[in-house]
Parts: structure tokens; C-alpha cells; sequence
């Protein structure tokens, strides 16, 4: 964790969290725990570009989703990029740093989004902004080698050391992470539960870094 006097650290953890699950909740504490983080901030997505909008649950009922994983745990579930009225993550971290200077970032994806990380809108430009930490997911971490992305980002690759002992931050620079693969998965519990929004239904979630109240009736829509 960051001593007095220093910035405070924040893991960044975007996604749809359609359903938040204990798989989140575990990759964030090993990756705060890991980095020397003080929190994560779970950005939860009106809508993902590359993923479809059918079977996309309204705003509302993924970030409480998201609160609810994120109980009791130095995390907090934010839908801040529909305040900001982002579309793209490059420029939703640049709105974050913008309005949270004196924080410092760092963005955690786990490998399956490294992947395809090159489909991104200007992915360089993400990676020039702030460390990237990749999570290992299982059966990802061949393509995630293998992908452009890591072709270019390999020269900027540090020891998990440079990140947790304190000392001073720059991008780019990437880290990778390695623990137990965890099996759960938001499309499993979709499957067993297709009405697990309806648990939500009615509720209208804070913010837990803006503290704004998230209507429950606003349906998610597509970047």
C-alpha cells in the first residue's frame, strides 16, 4: 500500500460485469495485493464495442451486481463512464486521470482481452497513459502471446518488483500476473440464472466513486 505522503494507487478493472462474480472480486484482491494497490475500481461499461448489446442487462442491475461482489474489500464499483459520456476506454482513462490527479492508475485486463487488445480504439494510446497489469486467464495466455498487442508491448515489459515496491510509475510498461487460473464465469452464471437481473429489478445503486444513484429503469446501451 502507498505510505504517507505518496499518491494513492488505483487498479483499474473495466468490463460489463454481467454479472459481477467472485472471479472479479478474487483477481482484484491477488492484483491489489500483488501491485501494492490501495484500491481497484471496477468500471462498469454502458456498453462494450465489441461485445453484443443481446443479453445485456440494464446498468443498474450490473453495477449493483458489482456492489455487492465488492463488499467488505478495498474495491469499489463504479459507472463512471456514463457520467463522463465516454465511448472508448482510451478516453475514459483520460477523463479518469483528468479528473483524479493526484491519484495514480494502473489498467488490469486479464489475458483474454489482450488478445484482442489490438482491435481497441488507439491502444497504444491506453498503454502510453498508464501501466497495463495482464491477469492470466485460462486457456488465453497462448493467444495473448501471440497477439500484435504483446508484439509491440514486450519491450515495455518490468518485473512485478518495479510496481510494488513503491517507487515511481511511467508508461508504458506492462506486468504480467500469474496465480490459479479461476474457472467462474459471467456467461456460466448467465446460463444457470438467465433472470439474475430480475434480483436487482426496482433498486437504484450508488455510485461508489461518484456517489450518484444509478436509475434502475436506464437500459444499457452499445458504445
Amino acid at each position: 500500500m502507498s505510505g504517507s505522503g505518496t499518491a494513492r494507487r488505483i487498479g483499474l478493472l473495466g468490463g460489463s460485469f454481467n454479472p459481477a462474480h467472485g472471479g472479479h472480486r478474487r483477481i482484484s484482491l491477488f492484483a491489489l495485493e500483488a501491485l501494492g494497490l490501495d484500491e481497484v475500481w471496477w468500471l462498469v461499461s454502458p456498453g462494450n464495442p465489441l461485445k453484443p448489446k443481446a443479453g445485456m442487462a440494464p446498468l443498474a442491475a450490473r453495477l449493483a451486481s458489482a456492489a455487492q461482489q465488492a463488499r467488505r474489500a478495498p474495491i469499489r464499483a463504479t459507472a463512471i463512464e456514463r457520467e463522463l459520456g465516454t465511448r472508448y476506454t482510451v478516453d475514459t482513462l483520460g477523463a479518469i486521470q483528468r479528473r483524479y490527479p493526484k491519484f495514480e492508475f494502473v489498467w488490469l485486463m486479464g489475458s483474454d482481452n489482450l488478445a484482442q487488445f489490438h482491435l481497441w480504439r488507439d491502444w497504444r494510446g491506453i498503454a502510453r497513459r498508464m501501466p497495463i497489469a495482464v491477469i492470466a486467464r485460462p486457456g488465453y495466455d497462448a493467444d495473448a502471446v501471440a497477439s500484435p498487442a504483446m508484439a509491440w508491448l514486450r519491450r515495455y515489459r518490468v518485473p512485478l518488483a518495479s510496481f510494488a515496491n513503491g517507487g515511481e510509475w511511467s508508461a508504458p510498461a506492462l506486468v504480467t500476473l500469474r496465480f490459479d487460473p479461476d474457472p467462474r464465469s459471467a456467461t456460466a452464471i448467465r446460463r444457470a440464472d438467465p433472470d439474475w437481473a430480475s434480483h436487482h429489478a426496482g433498486f437504484s445503486p450508488r455510485d461508489q466513486v461518484t456517489h450518484r444513484l444509478i436509475p434502475h429503469e436506464e437500459e444499457a446501451t452499445a458504445p
